[in-house]
């Protein structure tokens, strides 16, 4: 019985099944209301209508001198937005969890989520250009075509993505109930700091959202691509054990003087002809007719 326990505690854990998201009609469904939304959102940014009208509104109120007793805290909240660190901790997470599952799913998911996000985001903030309100330069313009890079906002669409991330490769159904609810309040709260501290309008926080969003929902369809590229990261892996293995057995172990194995036999290891102990010379017959005994040598004194 005792046997039976220490060899389930010695058994490696088993990983759990990991379910791969599909595209399935409400995934659809969402993706193509959130590409309406995106287009919306720009299509009235172009045209500079009321939602631009909104922005200068909210920009010229300035939420944080109507209460600057929360600047402090939400100057620190909005790193919960920025590229580098988000990505960091969630990596850390992720990575930790790929070693448990015996999988890099989920490394190669966030790596191909901030991808996307880079191309598709980065994309369309350089080709539109739009400045952000410390930057305005004329009042109730959408400040296009200008040299900006805000439009849609970085932090936000990159919160809703990272965030959003350990809820997409969550294991059960709960906790992916769970993880959805703490990333969209941590991408609702990024993107109303920005509007708070005056670094986006409230256009560009809608703008990320639905961008982040749509990268999220788009993220099934790269699962192929992801699969052939663990075979193939694992596939190098295994060759690279090989040869290493294949090097071990060719190398010694342990230096020849520190009694490892030897190449060749060394003089030591080498048969030598057997000595006969000192006491045995004495019962040899040669032995006792070349030494003369004791009696002869008392006589031969005598004489003397």
């Amino acid at each position: 019985m005792r046997t039976d326990i220490f060899a389930r505690l010695d058994r490696e854990p088993v990983p759990p099944k990991i379910e791969v998201p599909r595209m399935t009609r409400t995934r659809l469904a969402l993706f193509g209301g959130t590409s309406a939304f995106y287009l919306i959102v720009v299509v009235a940014v172009l045209l500079s209508t009321w939602l631009v009208t909104l922005d200068w509104k909210i920009m010229l109120f300035r939420p944080y001198q109507q209460w600057p007793e929360l600047h402090a805290f939400l100057d620190y909240y909005v790193v919960l937005g920025q590229r580098g660190p988000t990505a960091v901790m969630v990596a850390a997470w992720l990575g930790w969890r790929s070693w448990r599952q015996h999988t890099l799913r989920p490394l190669l998911s966030l790596g191909a989520a901030l991808l996307l996000l880079n191309v598709t985001v980065g994309a369309v903030k350089l080709g539109l250009g739009r400045l952000g309100p410390h930057y305005a330069t004329q009042v109730g313009s959408a400040e296009l075509f200008a040299g900006g890079d805000i439009f849609p906002s970085g932090h936000t669409a990159n919160a809703v993505v990272t965030w959003g991330i350990l809820a997409y490769l969550a294991t059960t159904p709960r906790a992916r109930r769970y993880l959805s609810a703490l990333s969209a309040v941590v991408a609702l709260g990024v993107g109303l700091t920005t509007v708070y501290l005056g670094t986006h309008w409230l256009s560009d926080v809608l703008l990320g959202w639905a961008a982040g969003l749509l990268i999220l929902l788009a993220l099934p369809w790269c699962e192929p691509v992801i699969a052939v590229v663990e075979a193939w990261v694992l596939a190098q892996r295994d060759r690279i054990r090989e040869r290493l293995r294949a090097r071990r057995r060719l190398v010694p172990s342990l230096p020849v003087a520190s009694g490892g194995p030897r190449l060749f036999p060394a003089p030591a290891d080498r048969e030598e002809p057997a000595r006969e102990p000192v006491g045995a010379a004495a019962s040899h017959p040669r032995a006792a007719r070349s030494r003369p005994s004791s009696d002869r040598l008392a006589g031969r004194a005598r004489r003397r």
